[in-house]
């Protein structure tokens, strides 16, 4: 019996918990700590928690004073009394743009803070999925997660926040649809660019009062809905460049006179361009680059005060007016006399099948064939093309004979402003990135696309690690033309980028100072494509491999 008892004493002692010591520290304040008030302590643990818990790194020490009672001294917190009783002071900001912190966002920190009216978060790498408990809220008028890893759905818990009037959630990997929901807020800026979003713009987006709205870079598809035209008084700026769009300018793009910066640039937007532009009486930027225009470029053009810049390279134009806003641009269309314009044979096609913009429907599924001469929408979206019927980008042989992809490389070499950039700049990115994607920045050189389409069809296999050397590492990867048939400005690339982008490239043309002004620009589209593949530009740091839980961790 002895034997049984002690048997029994060794199997409960095996059995036992592990020591307390293994357990999280608590976050709960010693009791001599003294805090102004209630919802500063409850800053204070909620900060806590979220730094010991959820923070997996910061290798710049941003958050290494959040320590001892006094939160609002914290890097990043800022206090402030609350807006219906100022004689108590709460924690209204927490700005942590770049510093590149490494995470997720746990339940406990929006319930912790909830007096919060400014949070942002740009250019870190948080990662996971917006909790619900966000809906805590209730004040918050500034939300800014950009230039991060987070995914899952659009995070609809931010639509259900009543003082939420600035949103910014682009570079990240949010997918799914746009929820109408959103053009009904009173939102003053959208910025949704480069995301992994999908279905077509809703029809209510008239219904929004935004100032600013960018969607660019998504794979949104459908028609720039007619409802456009009821956002006259409010919007300044649209941005819908690379949402493979499909379908007509609606005439009620006319109403916009308060528009600036008017951008449906690289899509599939066919027939004409409505005459109903010239009610754009404000805009300094009108960008319609890069689709499937036909017709006349409308005369109204010349009577807009304060353009700055009109771009429509790669359409199928067929005249234009004499005005110099017209022909200040127009390659790649169909205009008799201009130079660079395409062959007569896919201007003759194009305009044998005109198409009819009555009998077009907004939101309607897109077309199952392309006009000659033109690009191919990307994969899984690519309509079978009729076996008569040429891909829209431009064909190598239509450029120059055929060369073997040695000889291409070695022509793509001799451009130097492309050896100087896009071939070096690939070698300083991670290896990740360098195997991913090339882009060819001094895109107006004829050598350098018809070096470029044959490499790229040399290199399918865009995961193969390139091998030493600027000529294998193009063989090697695959090679985006972007910039081959549209411009791109400067803001496509966010602020936060441009530096480290700046000093590849400096590195990149031989270790000088300063990168020339005639490469910068080939540099900053070279980034935008490679953010826009990537999903950040974290560019000094290989990319790690992040997964989400169900409780929206990474």
């Amino acid at each position: 019996m002895a034997g049984r008892a002690a048997l029994l004493a060794l199997l409960l002692a095996l059995a036992a918990p592990a020591p307390a010591a293994s357990q999280p520290a608590a976050v709960d304040p010693p009791p001599s700590w003294a805090f102004p008030n209630a919802r500063l302590r409850a800053a204070y643990v909620a900060l806590q928690a979220w730094r010991r818990t959820a923070i997996f790194s910061d290798p710049a020490n941003f958050t290494a004073n959040w320590s001892g009672p006094d939160v609002c001294g914290y890097n990043g917190v800022f206090c402030a009394a609350h807006p219906t009783d100022g004689r108590v002071r709460v924690v209204a900001g927490l700005d942590l743009n770049h510093a590149d912190i490494a995470g997720y966002i746990p339940a406990s920190l929006p319930e912790g803070l909830p007096d919060l009216a400014l949070l942002h978060l740009n250019s870190n790498r948080f990662c996971g999925v917006l909790p619900d408990t966000f809906s805590h809220l209730r004040l918050l008028h500034e939300l800014d997660i950009s230039n991060n890893r987070f995914v899952g759905g659009f995070p609809e818990v931010v639509l259900s926040l009543p003082s939420l009037r600035y949103l910014d959630l682009r570079f990240n990997d949010f997918e799914g649809a746009i929820p109408p929901k959103l053009f009904d807020r009173p939102l003053d800026a959208i910025f949704l660019n480069s995301n992994r979003l999908t279905r077509p713009i809703p029809p209510n987006l008239g219904s929004s009062p935004a100032s600013v709205v960018v969607l660019a870079h998504n794979r949104l598809g459908g028609c720039i809905p007619p409802s456009i035209g009821r956002m006259a008084e409010t919007l300044n700026e649209i941005v819908l460049i690379d949402d493979e769009l499909t379908g007509c300018v609606p005439p009620q793009v006319g109403l916009l006179r308060k528009v600036t910066v008017f951008d449906v640039s690289g899509n599939h937007l066919q027939g004409p361009l409505p005459g109903s532009v010239a009610g754009l009486a404000a805009v300094e930027q009108l960008d319609v680059a890069g689709n499937l225009f036909e017709g006349p470029v409308p005369a109204t053009i010349c009577s807009l005060q304060s353009l700055k810049n009109f771009t429509y390279e790669d359409n199928f134009f067929s005249s234009r007016p004499g005005c110099p806003a017209a022909t200040a641009d127009g390659r790649w269309n169909c205009i008799p006399g201009a130079p660079a314009q395409r062959p007569p044979a896919q201007c003759a096609a194009a305009a044998a099948h005109p198409f009819d913009c009555s009998k077009a429907q907004c939101q309607a599924t897109p077309p199952t064939t392309r006009r000659p001469g033109g690009r191919t929408p990307p994969a899984p979206h690519r309509s079978p093309l009729p076996h008569h019927m040429p891909p829209r980008r431009p064909a190598a042989a239509e450029l120059a004979p055929p060369i073997s992809p040695a000889a291409a490389a070695a022509n793509l070499q001799r451009e130097p402003q492309i050896l100087n950039t896009a071939i070096n700049l690939t070698t300083i990115l991670s290896r990740r990135l360098a195997a991913i994607l090339i882009l060819v920045a001094a895109h107006r050189a004829p050598g350098i696309r018809v070096a470029a389409a044959h490499a790229a069809a040399a290199a399918d296999d865009a995961t193969r690690t390139p091998r030493s050397g600027p000529g294998n590492t193009i063989l090697a990867a695959k090679l985006f033309l972007v910039a081959t048939s549209r411009r791109r400005r400067e803001a496509a690339v966010p602020a936060g980028a441009r530096g480290g982008v700046l000093v590849a490239a400096a590195a990149a043309i031989g270790r000088q100072a300063a990168v020339p002004a005639g490469v910068r620009g080939g540099v900053l589209i070279a980034a935008a494509a490679i953010e826009a593949a990537a999903g950040h530009y974290h560019f000094a740091k290989p990319a790690r491999q992040l997964t989400q839980s169900r409780a929206g961790r990474c």
